[in-house]
């Protein structure tokens, strides 16, 4: 016999009353609903098919349209206007015959008649700043939106079409078949909304010191929407938050602008010797080989030297874009720019910053670091980067991505000066930005209706890419800080929402829409809840190859939740429907505590419970197998000798158990418990998660158990643990290092504990 059955005997008695507790009967009642939180995602998943497979993967009939486009764009700097012609190619690459496309004309969320203002709930504030009460009751609105001047064929015959908000309808003129494709033009103009005064996820800066704008251009074209399997056209409109849904394609820019502008864009330089100067051409080719300082391709002199002149001569820059599903492209007289390779794979990329000189000296130091470093760390938890180049840019009050290039603001004082808050910030921004390259650039979600699989995937792989940053360059670390102070993914940094008014908190799997708390439901929580699996749920292996799985699985697909949930179930062999259901289908909490801890000793001598039993069955004591009892402390049955020595080896039926089914020398390694106790934990909240306990020893040690989450599958209030230890058990503490946002610890240690809790220590650290 091996030692670990010596230990099941000796805590028989104890399991026993751990197993009634735990054998629930309501799952036996007539009609009862299957509640169970382990119960499997059957009813909310769609059902597997040729085009999604069970296991997550692409099926074998998986198919996405394409989108191409050639266009030529001008932008007119005098009056804040851009002019456009596009034909685009579509390829139906479905097994279904199309009567009429859907464009995407999302400019038109800013027109005179848009009724995205009429949604908002709104009032009279009592008191407001005179910028305020100006641009909420004194400005004209802004004359935005597309006006289409033209819907046509390539013969150049038109198009008939119908504009319904940010969406227009083209109809076809003979059904477009499968495998078939159709050509077509639109032209049109627009003007561009300050974004400064009037917001938006793209426009321009004005610089009122030196009458120049900095353009941020993006959704300035006609775009096609999707058509898949799921839901055939995505056609929601768009309301202004939720953002987008775009089929992959190949892009032929052409972009013609004031002659002094520097421009970039999604997509490579075609003409670079056309529009590059021999000194920036040299300064380019040293970049390619510089690995660890960006190279200066237009200094800060050059900029504002430039920002004095107005040329009246044009330039185009042309751009060739392949298999992305968007295009953006930032433009100014007043840009510095910088670049410096990084080596992702096999291949070099170019990490590459672009900001005026409000955005010194912060952005010099730091923005092109922080891209590289980025893409070093997505890559390696993904794919190596696909591309060729990633582009920060700096505009004040934005945060915005598209395929190749982003915007990020973080801008100094005009002295220069900075504050933590404010460096962090833009690290923060350009980390989450050029992050979204990934999500959804690359693995292709449904931004209009899953706000969650970019934002909260991306927000986690930020913090993750944070905390690299910060160990790779401890110089962009302040003195106070051991590690890069993340808002979001520590579990406890999600705790204020979680545990706040459930009238005002939503589900995950919501359209970002209609969520309450937006950032926090579709970044914090999700971002949290991934952090948690891969810490503390699955462990960093399991996690990190599922999801790598999933990121490759997707890579310039169209992915939804259920291939993201069942991917990560199939790579790693876990069961995490509960997880799911508790995380992102319902509002739950954690909150999971000590309930109760019972000592007990043991005994040679029979003990109430089991007199009792016999009494009911009527039998004799003395004719019972010998037995080892458990006597609970502060019972009338527990005499000083059992408290002050009586041991488990001191029980005359267990040495002669001992001598009979072990020898001599096993009897050497048995490590026999001296104490006993049962803990009973409690859990007040909903959320299933794991038991994560820190037991404290009378001899200064500890241990820490992690009961996985299935322990409470049920019972779904309280379970039970027998403890067999040899040393004595001074304080048990539940998640003692704060991993699985528990909303209260108040009854996390044993004995409860008045003073601060170590919960609320690693709390105050963090917000350090």
């Amino acid at each position: 016999m091996k030692p670990f059955k010596f230990l099941c005997l000796l805590i028989f008695s104890i399991s026993v009353s751990s197993f009634a507790q735990n054998d629930t009967k309501q799952d036996r009642k007539p009609g009862h609903v299957n509640t169970n939180k382990f119960r499997q995602l059957y009813n909310e998943f769609a059902t597997p098919n040729m085009y999604r497979a069970a296991s997550g993967a692409p099926g074998h009939a998986y198919y996405q349209q394409q989108a191409d486009y050639k266009m030529n764009i001008e932008l007119d700097d005098e009056k804040a206007r851009i002019h456009g012609d596009e034909v685009i190619t579509y390829t139906n690459n479905s097994p279904d015959v199309l009567t009429y496309l859907w464009v995407q004309l999302d400019q038109n969320q800013r027109a005179k008649d848009s009724k995205s203002p009429l949604i908002e709930s709104s009032g009279v504030a009592k008191a407001a700043t005179t910028e305020q009460f100006a641009s909420a009751y004194l400005n004209d609105p802004f004359e935005g939106g597309f006006n289409i001047l033209e819907v046509k064929d390539t013969n150049g015959k038109p198009l008939q079409h119908t504009i319904n908000q940010t969406m227009m309808r083209v109809e076809l003129p003979q059904p477009l078949k499968s495998g078939e494709k159709f050509s077509f033009g639109i032209k049109w103009w627009y003007n561009i909304n300050d974004h400064i005064k009037d917001g938006g996820r793209s426009g321009y800066e004005f610089f009122p010191e030196d009458g120049n704008r900095a353009y941020v251009i993006a959704q300035f074209y006609p775009r096609m929407a999707v058509y898949n399997d799921v839901e055939g056209w995505q056609n929601s409109q768009f309301w202004g938050r939720d953002e987008f849904a775009l089929p992959f394609g190949n892009f032929e820019v052409n972009i013609t602008v004031p002659a002094d502008h520097i421009l970039d864009a999604t997509g490579k330089l075609m003409n670079r010797k056309e529009v590059f100067s021999k000194t920036m051409l040299e300064r380019y080719e040293k970049a390619k080989k510089s690995y660890d300082k960006p190279v200066m391709i237009v200094t800060q002199a050059e900029a504002e030297k430039a920002e004095k002149s107005r040329s009246k001569a044009k330039k185009t820059w042309k751009l060739y874009a392949e298999n992305v599903r968007d295009f953006g492209f930032a433009s100014s007289r007043k840009y510095i720019w910088d670049m410096m390779a990084v080596k992702i794979g096999d291949k070099d990329v170019m990490a590459v910053s672009l900001y005026p000189k409000e955005g010194n000296p912060l952005w010099e130091e730091w923005s092109t670091k922080a891209v590289a470093s980025t893409l070093k760390s997505y890559s390696r938890m993904t794919f190596d980067y696909p591309y060729h180049k990633a582009i920060s840019v700096h505009a004040d009050r934005q945060g915005m991505e598209y395929p190749m290039i982003c915007w990020n603001y973080g801008r100094p004082e005009k002295d220069g000066t900075y504050s933590d808050r404010v460096k962090y910030g833009m690290m923060g921004v350009i980390i989450h930005e050029v992050g979204h390259n990934f999500f959804p650039m690359i693995v292709n979600s449904d931004e209009r209706q899953w706000t969650w699989m970019d934002e909260g995937l991306n927000t986690f792989l930020q913090y993750v890419a944070e905390q690299d940053f910060g160990e790779w360059y401890p110089a962009a670390l302040s003195p106070e800080h051991k590690t890069f102070p993340s808002r979001r993914g520590p579990a406890v940094n999600i705790i204020p929402y979680m545990e706040g008014n459930q009238d005002f908190i939503a589900p995950i799997m919501s359209k970002g829409l209609n969520t309450y708390q937006f950032g926090n439901n579709a970044y914090g929580k999700p971002a949290t809840a991934l952090n948690i699996l891969r810490e503390t749920v699955m462990g960093r292996e399991l996690f990190d190859y599922a999801f790598k799985e999933y990121a490759r699985r997707w890579m310039f697909k169209h992915p939804t939740p259920e291939d993201f949930f069942r991917t990560m179930e199939d790579a790693s062999a876990v069961d995490l429907d509960w997880f799911w259901r508790g995380w992102f289908y319902t509002t739950d909490w954690v909150d999971i505590g000590v309930k109760e801890v019972t000592k007990f000793y043991v005994s040679s001598e029979p003990n109430q419970y089991i007199k009792d039993v016999a009494a009911r069955r009527n039998l004799d004591l003395n004719k019972l197998e010998p037995m080892v009892y458990m006597v609970e402390d502060g019972s009338d049955e527990l005499t000083d000798a059992m408290k002050n020595g009586i041991q488990a080896e001191d029980i005359p039926s267990l040495k002669e158990y001992l001598m009979d089914n072990f020898t001599e020398e096993e009897r050497k390694n048995i490590k026999t418990p001296k104490y006993f106790y049962n803990v009973t934990f409690e859990k007040p909240g909903g959320l299933v998660m794991p038991i994560i306990v820190q037991y404290n020893y009378a001899d200064g040690t500890s241990k820490t158990e992690k009961y996985p989450a299935e322990i409470w599958r049920l019972n779904d209030k309280q379970v039970s643990k027998a403890i067999a230890s040899q040393k004595e058990i001074t304080s048990i503490v539940v998640d003692p290092n704060a991993e699985t946002a528990d909303i209260d610890t108040s009854n996390n240690s044993w004995p409860r504990k008045e003073e601060t809790s170590q919960f609320d220590n690693f709390k105050n650290r963090v917000q350090e």
